[in-house]
């Protein structure tokens, strides 16, 4: 199973190959589970829908596996228990009445689950009530508990009547009105975007659509619509221009220039209120400046809002006549600013017009690398905010900061038997932790621009560490020669990155009773800031002291517990970490089941806390020379080993998964050959069903177990049986050797490496095969032959502590050890030989399709490549025979390699930069990377820095204030060297170029692609406009030009893992043909995925756009409209408005909108993703033809045909160059570059590209192929529109004006046929099929699929369920 989870490490918490099974591949057996009995092997064949409900473990399914023994294993014990789980999340829905005073009274829907408070936030934003914030609802005078859910409160039911009652304000309460009113006022004012707080982030999608899409938004008719489109896009968005403005990055919205309600609204410098007026119930005084230049002094009391008499200089709190005393600030203002009253109802309809997630705050910060110049206006909370702390503001916790620790341990323990109490559990566990990120990264800013004081204030600046808001910081600096045999500096900044991946490791593994510390790293202003909760009780003692397992001096003191060992072996198996002994100072042999830095420490609170986990994966020997040890041929031929910066290199996660799972295939192999040997030898029945047995399929269905009996003396079928486990379980053990040892814990534990063998506990009576000795050595041979830990079952696992410096083994593990280097050296050499080439094998036939980095990167990582091997990997690239269909991969590689050089340069650059010189440093920095103007000079800042003499006594406080000017001395010259020197030293790999315009040159790179890469990298954020990069005059940048820069944070992403395992089977279903089935799936997916992580968050994105794509196939077209809309506004919050994902989807929607006719809007978004696909990755990319075929195509359906022939005839160019001229893609372009002459009668163009096509079909399909009898027909009545043309034009020349001519047919094409040929290229396919050939077809694609098991081992990616395109050769 690891295959169908491989790219998301860490999603599946709780998973067994029960509910794993179902929710991979496995899925393909629940559908036969109402058919046929499941007499398999092992009957644990449990509907789909048991395995989702017990998500987390084998509990309760024994029972049920034995009940259905029996052969009536109808799916529906499994389905009452999913419907009763199910009700529980979504209890039916009741309407109360709302009367708020001064309105009338409305009805709202409320769900039993809300609590009291959520009616609250509903009121804040409605658009009539929006100004109360201090008020309580009551139900027949009763006040109603803020806290309380709805269903507890007693006499609440459908109709009844709440009344929102006025209360009187405390401090308290008058600080969140004005806030709240200030929030209001602000609410379309886009600046926080810009700089990137409280979580908000740019949309540009409503500017492109007009508002909304639905039928709320100015919907246009959708007859006439044909005549007033104006189709022709910018110049710089045609085929073949070579600009690449910025400034259409970020179309201005009309809506941003916000109607100004006030001039100033701000805290009075009266405040706070003297004795005397306190017991007058002031509570605090503001100063307001109306649009129409009246100053006032309003008084918040307990009773409301008053004017009083003071003025700037008098104080006189005495109520002004007339005072005008409201209950909200809003009404008070409406009464003496008709300006505002007017502009705030407009305000407010604007508000609440636009789509809610334009609205609602993203869980993490997604900063912007381009922003306009804002105006800063005056802001009283924004200054406020900015000088208290507002620590534990937002959460309402009354008068303290947060204890992170303990709320990030305390969700951990929640409760998790049920669905609704895991779902409860994760949501917890989410919240804390983007909030903690938040808090953290404020901390991180704060430590280094100076605004914190140190623990240890005496030392030096590096190796001060810092505490703030209960979170401890730390600098990526080897203070203390901790590091000092590892790398020094460059493992100390490697560490907390490593460390952190540990983290995410533990965390997904979730085992109860061990604890991991709330860990983000933060990069920022050059330095890497390390951010942890703090164990109770740490801080007052001796570090000695409290590690009570493992060892702070990397391996020369080692201690261990029982506890701590008890603990850790419960994550051994998932984390493929190996018990193992290791001799301590003494020479006394310690057991551990981690590396030896990991730490064990009980904190005061009696949690068992580890930390300290960076070597929790295996070290990477291709960047590890060890002296006397020789690599396996397969990376010595790629140059390995490789000196690297620090010895803190190792293998990531997804290629210790990728790697066993090989290994597993390989054992499967190698057993099953063995057996077949034997069998052809003895040629009895029985040991066919050993067969059958050892390859313990533990949910397979029965056709495949009975084919392996009757054709077992092939080996082919053999491999058969082995390729089908390995979607079902990872790495399968003999049943009898496992069950007896812990067949009863096993249950209970997440698996991901082993068995989890439900066999014998369930059918009591099945003999184990490995009673016969023959079939034992069998499997004892293959266990060698792949390395396994065991000798009776597979079972592959490392120590991570073998090559550590200063760490010894015992004597008597010496083969132990061997047995551990070797597999490291293969699983070094697997990478470079294995998921190397498979990575661009994929490249090749475009299953991965990186546009920019940071996808590159993904890609990277989700087959276990670290980013490190960058260079070796387009070495290979270089290699490889196909490179020119390659050139995209290579282009984004070099571009990330040299981002990634200068990012390494950038951060000590920074380092040496003043706080008042860093907007002319960085634009220094960025002409020297960019600009073509040979001598770019940097202009200290002037005057601003006279007292130079003055600061040089203090120079040591802050991290940030190097008080140096050696920055501005950097030259282009001398920064590309130093980018070559570290390309070389870095990624070894050779760049032979002395200044950006010959790299640019050489390898076809855009400055602005190069520009986003490092500004995203770095976090610098730029102004938008045209930067003439090319001048050799003046250079590019001037300080003016850098606007901000922003913290790089890396974080835990915790997981809604039932969601995913819904999401996972309705993927499932979909890819067998299922739409309804998946789509109910996926629904409920949302459904969790929304109750997990709230409204926002990438993974819902994902699950917005398949379901879009379902209720496209099954016709529901506004219902596929209004998913793709969120799917898009969703990915434009939370990954970026220029993120390769945000493109994609911008395409899907085109293609939704047109199928709505919304032309225009549907070509707007086509150049919107035109436009920002220029921008990313340039026009040479294979998915640039998709996008031009769909322009091409929209066009021609408006009969702008010259305009359609470009993108179309760029479309072909690409594809020729990427899939091959023979490639059927191709000839599906020249079809329609075909039928757009046709329709400009220009019949001998048309007729040459659709005899291109012809033969590419021919030659592909065969004669008798529909494709190629398509385009035969079309051939025909081609040649006749020509001949007719012809004849006509002779016609006239003969006869002259008095000719009879014949009518010719010029066709406009219909918008149906253009929607049939823009399904066909977006690879949506409808086809019109009998019942049979569904099950014929079904069978194909899960033939295919296995096929696909054996090939690749990564997911296919979830954009595209539906392309059926590589099954059935359609286009």
């Amino acid at each position: 199973m690891v295959s169908k989870t491989d790219d998301i490490p860490a999603s599946v918490p709780n998973c067994n190959p029960v509910d794993l099974a179902e929710a991979g591949d496995g899925a393909q057996d629940s559908k036969d589970t109402s058919k046929t009995s499941l007499k398999d092997s092992c009957g644990c064949g449990h509907s789909a829908d048991t395995a989702m409900v017990n998500g987390d473990g084998a509990h309760g399914h024994t029972e049920e596996a034995e009940s259905k023994q029996d052969g009536n294993g109808e799916a529906d014990g499994g389905e009452e228990s999913n419907e009763q789980e199910v009700i529980v999340i979504q209890d039916t829905g009741f309407t109360v009445k709302i009367q708020a005073p001064g309105t009338e009274p409305f009805d709202l829907q409320v769900s039993p689950q809300e609590m009291v408070q959520e009616i609250h936030q509903v009121l804040m934003d409605r658009e009539d009530t929006c100004h109360r914030t201090c008020f309580s609802l009551q139900l027949d005078g009763n006040v109603l508990d803020n806290f309380a859910e709805l269903k507890s409160i007693e006499g609440l039911q459908e109709g009844s009547l709440l009344k929102v009652v006025e209360e009187p304000y405390t401090v308290r309460e008058a600080r969140i009105h004005v806030r709240h009113i200030r929030d209001l006022l602000k609410s379309l004012d886009p600046s926080d975007a810009y700089n990137g707080v409280d979580c908000n982030s740019l949309s540009f999608l409503s500017i492109f659509t007009d508002g909304d899409l639905g039928d709320s938004g100015k919907r246009k008719k959708k007859g006439s619509e044909l005549e007033q489109i104006d189709c022709t896009p910018p110049e710089h968005i045609l085929p073949g221009s070579k600009e690449r403005p910025l400034v259409p990055l970020q179309p201005q919205n009309k809506d941003w220039k916000p109607m100004q309600c006030l001039k100033v609204l701000t805290m009075s410098g009266w405040n706070p209120p003297p004795g005397n007026r306190k017991m007058h119930g002031d509570l605090m005084y503001l100063y307001i400046v109306t649009v129409e230049e009246r100053h006032v002094s309003v008084t918040a009391s307990t009773r409301g809002f008053y004017l009083n008499q003071s003025t700037t200089y008098t104080f006189n709190p005495k109520p002004a006549n007339p005072s005008f005393l409201s209950h909200s600030l809003v009404e008070l203002l409406s009464q003496i600013s008709p300006a505002f009253k007017k502009n705030f109802t407009a305000l407010q309809k604007k508000r609440v017009q636009r789509h809610p997630f334009e609205r609602i705050a993203t869980p993490f910060q997604v900063y912007s690398w381009t922003a306009p110049q804002v105006d800063h206006a005056m802001d009283c909370v924004r200054a406020e905010d900015a000088y208290t702390s507002r620590l534990g503001y937002e959460e309402h916790i009354p008068g303290q900061t947060r204890d992170w620790n303990e709320e990030l341990q305390t969700t951990r323990e929640l409760p998790r038997k049920n669905l609704p109490e895991r779902l409860l559990r994760e949501r917890a566990i989410f919240k804390v932790h983007s909030d903690f990120a938040a808090a953290a990264t404020r901390g991180a800013m704060a430590v280094i621009d100076g605004n914190v004081m140190a623990i240890n204030p005496g030392e030096e600046t590096r190796m001060q560490m810092f505490i703030w808001n209960n979170i401890f910081f730390s600098l990526g600096f080897d203070v203390r020669d901790h590091y000092r045999e590892l790398g020094g500096d460059a493992a100390a900044h490697a560490a907390p990155t490593n460390d952190l991946n540990g983290v995410r490791a533990y965390g997904a593994v979730d085992v109860e009773g061990l604890y991991t510390l709330g860990t983000v790293v933060v990069d920022y202003r050059g330095y890497r800031v390390t951010a942890q909760s703090i164990i109770p009780g740490i801080l007052e003692r001796e570090q000695e002291q409290s590690v009570i397992y493992g060892s702070i001096d990397f391996g020369k003191t080692v201690v261990s517990h029982s506890k701590y060992l008890e603990l850790l072996e419960k994550t051994s198996r998932p984390l493929k970490v190996q018990r193992h002994n290791v001799l301590n100072e003494k020479n006394e042999t310690v057991e551990l089941c981690s590396s030896v830095e990991c730490k064990g420490i009980i904190g005061n609170d009696g949690r068992h806390y580890i930390l300290d986990l960076l070597r929790t994966f295996p070290p990477d020997l291709n960047f590890l020379p060890v002296d006397g040890e020789e690599l396996p041929p397969e990376s010595q031929r790629q140059g390995f080993p490789r000196q690297h910066r620090h010895r803190l290199a190792c293998l990531r996660q997804e290629l210790i998964e990728a790697f066993v799972e090989h290994r597993y295939l390989l054992f499967m192999k190698m057993a099953a050959l063995q057996l077949m040997q034997q069998k052809a030898n003895k040629d009895t029945k029985t040991d066919a069903l050993a067969i059958t047995e050892t390859s313990e399929t533990p949910s397979e269905s029965n056709a495949d177990t009975t084919q392996t009996q009757t054709t077992a003396s092939e080996s082919s079928s053999a491999t058969e049986v082995s390729t089908d486990n390995t979607s079902q379980t990872d790495n399968s053990t003999s049943a009898a050797s496992q069950a007896e040892t812990d067949g009863e814990e096993s249950s209970s534990k997440p698996t991901t490496n082993g068995p989890l063998d439900l066999t014998t506990t369930q059918n009591g009576e099945c003999k184990s095969p490995l009673e016969d000795p023959k079939s034992r050595e069998v499997v004892l041979n293959a266990c060698k032959a792949v390395g396994s830990i065991s000798n009776t079952s597979f079972d592959i696992r490392f120590n991570p502590d073998i090559f550590s410096p200063g760490v010894r083994f015992p004597d008597d593990s010496t083969d132990d050890v061997q047995k551990q280097k070797q597999l490291l050296k293969d699983a070094a050499a697997f990478l470079v030989s294995c998921q190397i080439p498979s990575l661009v094998k994929d490249c090749l036939d475009h299953s991965a399709l990186p546009m920019d980095g940071a996808t590159l990167t993904e890609a990277l990582h989700q087959r276990g490549i670290n980013v490190r091997y960058l260079g070796s990997v387009l070495e290979f690239v270089d290699k490889t025979p196909a490179k020119a269909q390659l050139e995209h991969f290579y282009r984004i590689g070099i571009s990330e390699l040299i981002t990634r050089c200068a990012k390494h340069i950038f951060k000590t650059y920074l380092q040496g930069v003043e706080l008042s010189a860093l907007s002319a440093a960085v634009s220094h920095f960025l002409n020297c990377f960019l600009s073509s103007f040979p001598d770019a000079v940097a202009h200290l800042p002037p005057d601003e820095l006279v007292s130079r003499r003055k600061s040089r006594k203090r120079r040591n406080r802050v991290p940030g204030g190097g008080d140096n000017t050696a920055w501005a001395s950097l030259t282009p010259n001398e920064l590309w060297k130093n980018i070559a020197s570290e390309a070389q030293s870095y990624y070894h790999f050779t760049i032979q170029c002395e200044s950006v315009d010959q790299v640019v040159e050489k390898y076809g790179l855009q400055k602005t692609t190069l520009l986003r890469e490092i500004s995203i990298k770095t976090g610098i954020q730029i102004l938008i406009k045209e930067y003439n990069f090319d001048s050799r005059h003046k250079p590019a940048f001037t300080e003016e030009d850098i606007l901000n820069i922003f913290p790089v944070v890396k974080h835990v992403n915790p997981k809604a893992s039932d969601a995913f395992h819904f999401f996972q089977s309705g993927q499932a279903k979909v890819q067998q043909g299922f739409l309804k089935e998946g789509c109910e799936l996926i629904n409920e997916a949302l459904n969790l995925f929304n109750n997990v992580y709230g409204a926002m968050h990438v993974e819902i994105c994902a699950c917005l756009r398949l379901l879009a794509r379902l209720n496209y196939i099954m016709g529901d077209h506004p219902e596929a409209l209004s998913n793709q809309q969120k799917a898009v506004l969703m990915s434009e919050r939370v990954l970026g408005i220029e993120h390769p994902n945000t493109i994609q989807e911008y395409m899907h929607l085109a293609l939704y909108c047109f199928a709505n006719g919304q032309l225009s809007t549907a070509l707007k978004l086509l150049y919107r993703a035109r436009y920002l696909m220029l921008l990313v990755s340039g026009e040479d990319h294979p998915e640039m033809a998709l996008l031009d075929s769909n322009i091409g195509l929209v066009l021609h359906g408006v009969m702008e045909y010259d305009l359609s022939l470009r993108f179309l005839e760029n479309a072909l160019t690409i594809n020729t160059k990427y899939h091959g001229p023979r490639s059927l893609k191709v000839a599906l372009s020249h079809h329609l570059v075909a039928r757009v002459y046709e329709s400009k009668a220009e019949f001998r163009s048309a007729l040459q590209h659709e005899k291109e096509g012809y033969t590419i079909y021919k030659n592909q399909m065969g004669e008798a192929h529909e494709k190629t009898k398509e385009s035969s027909e079309y051939l025909k009545y081609l040649t006749q529109q020509a001949v007719a043309l012809q004849r006509t034009m002779n016609e006239i020349y003969k006869n002259g004006s008095n000719a009879s001519i014949m009518p010719l047919k010029f066709t406009a094409p219909s918008m149906a046929s253009v929607l049939e040929q823009l399904n066909i290229i977006n690879g949506i396919i409808f086809i019109p099929l009998s019942q049979k050939d569904l099950e014929n077809l079904k069978a194909e694609v899960q033939r295919r699929q296995q096929l696909q098991e054996l090939g690749k081992s990564e997911e296919p990616t979830e954009d595209s369920p539906l392309e059926l395109e590589d099954k059935i050769p359609i286009d």
